[in-house]
């Protein structure tokens, strides 16, 4: 009885190994990995698309593929509040000769079009994109509306004198 234990004990630890390996991983059924590169193919074309719309539309280094990349991943980063690494990647903008200027815009119109909603996941991509493609983009004002039942406050008078 002594003697099974052990042999138990190996058995149980190799089982256990043997599940865990990327080998055992890998054997994923054959519409999940064709799934997998679809979406994998999908994406790259949305940034091949996104990279070519940058070029077109903006002028000068902020247009190339690696200033877009780059530069759109520091303020995201930024938004984050993770500093340490956008400065990091800042200093590889720079070394690419990627206007600084650019980023700082960009920034700011992201800061200018207000809060994010947290449960939209992508919401914060797009409108750093939108922000990197057109810096001066005006922030959405839009108020709700009053809730019914409920009239507009009016203002503070206004009178035609200068006193």
């Amino acid at each position: 009885m002594g003697n099974h234990v052990p042999r138990r004990l190996a058995f149980a630890c190799a089982l256990i190994v043997a599940l865990g390996s990327p080998a055992f991983a890998q054997n994923q059924p054959p519409q999940n990995q064709q799934q997998q590169q679809q979406q994998a193919d999908k994406d790259a074309a949305k940034k091949v698309d996104e990279f070519a719309e940058a070029a077109a539309a903006l002028q000068g280094p902020a247009g190339h593929p690696e200033c877009v990349w780059l530069g759109r991943r520091i303020v995201n980063l930024m938004w984050r509040d993770d500093l340490d690494t956008a400065f990091r990647h800042l200093e590889l903008y720079d070394r690419f000769t990627c206007p600084g200027g650019h980023i700082q815009a960009t920034f700011r119109c992201l800061v200018r079009q207000g809060p994010i909603d947290p449960k939209q996941t992508d919401s914060l991509a797009s409108r750093v994109h939108q922000c990197w493609m057109n810096p001066a983009l005006e922030p959405a004002t839009a108020q709700a509306p009053p809730a019914q039942g409920q009239q507009p406050q009016p203002g503070p008078p206004t009178t035609g004198t200068n006193q």
